[in-house]
C-alpha cells in the first residue's frame, strides 16, 4: 500500500474481514439447520466506511467464492473453489449507500477448515461508448459523471480478499466486507482510479446484524515495520467474553512515515451493562488493550491512533 489513498478515513473493514480489517478470524455465531457436524454456514454481507471523496462507488459481482488453504494460486473456475452465489445477472453494489448497514450477499453450506480468501469476481466494464459497470462518482462533481474503476484481476481471479477464514462446524459463521473507499480506491496520475483489494477486508462477527455500530481507529509504528495484526474487540459488564464478538486481520502501508493501518469492527449498540474493549495483537509487539467504550447504533466510536509498541 504504498501508493497514497485518496482521503483522510473521517472514522472508522467490518468486512470485522474488518475488514475489522479485515483477518484471523474466531468466534462463531448460532446453530444452523443446514450445517452438520462435518459443515458449517458461511453468511456474506457486505457494508461501507465513510468517505468524503465519493458520491457512489458502484460494483457489480457476477459471483463470489471462497478460497481454501492452500489453493491461493487457483483461477476463479477452479471446481475446488466453492461458489457462495452466483448471479443470473451481476448484482449492482453501491458501497456508499451501505454506512451502517449491511446488505446480504449470499450463504452456503461448506466443509468445516481453514479458508484463506474470499473472491468478488466482477462483471468486466464494457469497452466503446457504453457506460461502465464498475465505476466512482467524486463527491466534488455536480454532473455526476461515472469514472470507470480499473479492476482487471476482479474479471479474473476476482478481488481477492485476504482470510484467513474458519468455517467452523455445526453453526452459522457469519462474515461481513467491510469496504473502505479510502483505502480501496487509489487515483492514479493519468486520472485513472484503481481497486486496492487490501483495503476491502473481512469482519467476523457473531451473527449478521440488523443494527451495529463501530469501534474504529487507526493502528501505526514510525519504528519498526509489521506486515499484518489482528483486531478484536470483546464485551465487558455484565459479561466478560473469553471469545471476541469481532475480529478480523489489517495488513499495514507505508505512508506519512509510518506503517499504519485504518480499522472498523462492527458490534451491536451498547446497553446499561455491556460496553466493549479493543485488542490489537501483531508478531514483534505488546499486546494493545483498549479502555472499555461504548458504541451507539449507527456511530463509530474513534480510538484515534494506536500505536505499537515493539517488544525489547
Amino acid at each position: 500500500m504504498v501508493r497514497k489513498a485518496l482521503s483522510v478515513m473521517k472514522v472508522s473493514l467490518v468486512m470485522a474481514a474488518a475488514v475489522f480489517a479485515l483477518f484471523l478470524l474466531q468466534g462463531c455465531g448460532g446453530s444452523s439447520g443446514g450445517s452438520t457436524a462435518s459443515t458449517g454456514t458461511l453468511k456474506l454481507a457486505i457494508t461501507d466506511k465513510m468517505s468524503d471523496q465519493f458520491k457512489s462507488v458502484v460494483i457489480s459481482i457476477r459471483e463470489i467464492r471462497v478460497v481454501p488453504a492452500g489453493k491461493e494460486n487457483a483461477p476463479d473456475n477452479d471446481p475446488g473453489l466453492p461458489v457462495v452465489v452466483k448471479f443470473a445477472t451481476p448484482k449492482v453494489v453501491d458501497v456508499m449507500q451501505l454506512q451502517f448497514v449491511q446488505e446480504a450477499l449470499g450463504e452456503v453450506v461448506l466443509p468445516a477448515g481453514s479458508y484463506s480468501q474470499i473472491r468478488l469476481i466482477l462483471a468486466p466494464n464494457p469497452t466503446g461508448q457504453q457506460p461502465p459497470v464498475n465505476y466512482l462518482v467524486l463527491n466534488s462533481d455536480t454532473s455526476n459523471t461515472p469514472i470507470p474503476l480499473t479492476t482487471p484481476s476482479g474479471q479474473q481471479s476476482g478481488l481477492k480478499i485476504l482470510g484467513p477464514l474458519e468455517i467452523k462446524p455445526g453453526v452459522i459463521n457469519a462474515i461481513m466486507i467491510d469496504f473502505d473507499p479510502n483505502t480501496a480506491i487509489v487515483a492514479r496520475g493519468n486520472g485513472d482510479y484503481n481497486f486496492k483489494p487490501t483495503g476491502i477486508r473481512l469482519v467476523r462477527m457473531s451473527d449478521i446484524l440488523t443494527q451495529f455500530g463501530s469501534i474504529s481507529g487507526t493502528v501505526f509504528s514510525t519504528f519498526k515495520d509489521w506486515s499484518s495484526a489482528t483486531v478484536s474487540v470483546k464485551q465487558r459488564g455484565a459479561v466478560n467474553d473469553t471469545d471476541p464478538i469481532a475480529t478480523g486481520r489489517i495488513f499495514s502501508n507505508y505512508t506519512s512515515g509510518a506503517w499504519q493501518a485504518p480499522f472498523a469492527v462492527f458490534v451491536p449498540p451498547s446497553s446499561s451493562t455491556i460496553s466493549y474493549k479493543t485488542f490489537i495483537s501483531a508478531n514483534g509487539f505488546r499486546l494493545y488493550s483498549s479502555s472499555a467504550v461504548s458504541v451507539n447504533q449507527g456511530q463509530a466510536t474513534d480510538l484515534g491512533n494506536i500505536p505499537l509498541v515493539r517488544i525489547p
